[in-house]
C-alpha cells in the first residue's frame, strides 16, 4: 500500500513517495518488453516493405524460383509467386521472340565487317530471331546469365557468321546463294543456342553492302549477265515462235485435209441418206394422198350425217313447238272456262248473300263512295227506310231489308 506524507518545506508543500524497488523493476521490465516488441514489429514491417515475399510474373513471361537449401527449381506462369527472402531466388524471363541485329557487320567499312573467300570486306544486314525454350529453362536457369543476349547469343552468332561467310565469294553472297547461306547459318547456330535453352526462330539476310569499287564492277558484270540472259531468252523465244508457227501451219494443213475429207464424207453420207430416204418418202407420200382422200370422204359423210341430224332436229323442234302451242291453247281455254265457272259461282254466292242481306248493297255503295263523296245531304224517307234508297233507285213497293230477311227465312222453313 502506497503511503503518502505531506510536509511543509518552507512556504510550499511537497509530496513525498516512499521508494518501492520491486514495482520499479516490474515497470522497467514491462517497458523493455514493449520497446522490444515495437522494435521487432518495426523491423519486420521494414523487412516486409523492402523484401515483400510475393513477386508478380507478368503475362507472356515465366518465373523460375530456386530453393537455396535444396536446389529445387520450380516454374511459374503469369500470376503471383511466394518468394521468401534468404530461402528462395526468383528470376523472371520473357518468352516472347527477341531480335538480335549485329551492327558491326552491317557496313563493309564498319568496325568488324565480314570477310569473303577472296578476302574482301562485306557488310550484311542480318536479323536473328530467337526465344527462350520453356521446356529447358528449369535445367539451364542456374547457369543462364541475366544478360543472356550479350553473353550467349551475340558470341554464338558472331562465331558462326564469320566462319560461314568466309566460305563464299562476294558474288555468291550478293546474288546467287543467299538462301543457302541463311540455311547454313541456321543449321550451325541452332544447336549452339539449344544447348543453352534458347530456340532459334530464324535468320534473315537483308541488304548486302559491298566495297565501292567492287560494287561498281559487280553491278556492271551483273548488267552484262542480265543482258546476256535477256539476249539468250530473246533468241529462245524467237526459236520457239518459229517452231510455233511451223506447228501451227502443219496443224492448219492437217485440219484443212481433215475438214475436206469430212466434208466429202458428209456429202456421200447425205446422198446415200437422201436416196435411202426417197425409198421411204414415196410410199409415205402415197399413203398421205390416200389418207387425204379417206379424210375427204369421211368429212363428206360426216357433213351429210350432220345435215340429216340437223333436219331431223328441226322437225322434232317444230313438232314439239306445235304440241306445246296446242297444250298452251288447251290450258288457256281450260283456264278461261275455269275462271268463268269460278266467277259464276262467286256471283251466285254473292246474289244469295245479297238476297239474304240486302244491307250489304248499301254498305258496298257507301264503301265505294266514301273516298269520293265526303258529305251527302238527303232528307230522311217518310217510311223510315234507308236514306240512300232514292240514290239506289229502290221502289217503295219493295220490302225492306228486314222484311226480305224474314221472307227468306220463311221460305227456307217451308
Amino acid at each position: 500500500m502506497l503511503a503518502r506524507k505531506i510536509r511543509p518545506v518552507g512556504d510550499a508543500t511537497a509530496a513525498a513517495f516512499p521508494f518501492n524497488a520491486e514495482a520499479t523493476l516490474s515497470r522497467l521490465a514491462r517497458a523493455q518488453r514493449v520497446i522490444l516488441f515495437v522494435g521487432t514489429a518495426g523491423l519486420a514491417g521494414w523487412l516486409l516493405y523492402k523484401h515483400f515475399p510475393v513477386e508478380n510474373v507478368p503475362r507472356g513471361d515465366i518465373g523460375v524460383r530456386t530453393n537455396q537449401l535444396t536446389g529445387t527449381v520450380t516454374q511459374f506462369r503469369d500470376g503471383s509467386v511466394f518468394v521468401l527472402p534468404g530461402l528462395h531466388d526468383m528470376r523472371v524471363y520473357s518468352l516472347r521472340d527477341q531480335v538480335y541485329r549485329p551492327e558491326q557487320v552491317r557496313q563493309s567499312n564498319g568496325a568488324a565487317p565480314l570477310q569473303s573467300v577472296e578476302g574482301l570486306s562485306v557488310g550484311v544486314d542480318l536479323t536473328v530471331r530467337y526465344a527462350l525454350d520453356p521446356a529447358k529453362l528449369a535445367t539451364v536457369s542456374k547457369n543462364l546469365p541475366d544478360n543472356y543476349a550479350q553473353e550467349i547469343v551475340e558470341p554464338a552468332v558472331q562465331g558462326v557468321i564469320y566462319k560461314v561467310f568466309a566460305r563464299y565469294t562476294v558474288r555468291e553472297i550478293f546474288s546467287t546463294r543467299r538462301a543457302e547461306i541463311q540455311q547454313v547459318i541456321e543449321g550451325e547456330l541452332k544447336p549452339r543456342l539449344a544447348a543453352d535453352g534458347i530456340v532459334l526462330r530464324g535468320v534473315l539476310m537483308g541488304k548486302v553492302d559491298l566495297p565501292a569499287d567492287y560494287k561498281r564492277g559487280m553491278e556492271g558484270l551483273l548488267a552484262e549477265e542480265l543482258e546476256t540472259q535477256k539476249m539468250r531468252y530473246t533468241l529462245e523465244l524467237k526459236e520457239k515462235r518459229v517452231k510455233q508457227t511451223e506447228l501451227e501451219a502443219s496443224a492448219e494443213k492437217v485440219q484443212r485435209e481433215v475438214r475436206a475429207e469430212a466434208a466429202a464424207r458428209e456429202q456421200i453420207i447425205a446422198a446415200k441418206a437422201q436416196e435411202e430416204a426417197m425409198k421411204h418418202v414415196l410410199p409415205f407420200k402415197q399413203r398421205q394422198i390416200e389418207q387425204r382422200q379417206l379424210e375427204a370422204e369421211a368429212e363428206k359423210q360426216s357433213r351429210m350425217k350432220v345435215a340429216e341430224g340437223t333436219a331431223q332436229a328441226r322437225r322434232i323442234e317444230a313438232s314439239g313447238e306445235a304440241d306445246a302451242r296446242q297444250k298452251l291453247a288447251e290450258v288457256e281455254a281450260w283456264r278461261l272456262d275455269r275462271i268463268g265457272k269460278v266467277n259464276a259461282e262467286q256471283m251466285a254466292r254473292e246474289g244469295a248473300l245479297v238476297t239474304r242481306h240486302p244491307l250489304l248493297i248499301q254498305k258496298t255503295m257507301a264503301d265505294k263512295l266514301s273516298d269520293k263523296i265526303q258529305v251527302i245531304i238527303a232528307a230522311p224517307p217518310s217510311d223510315g227506310g234507308f236514306i240512300g234508297a232514292a240514290l239506289l233507285g229502290s221502289k217503295r213497293g219493295q220490302p225492306s231489308g228486314e222484311q226480305a230477311e224474314q221472307q227468306a227465312a220463311a221460305k227456307e222453313e217451308q
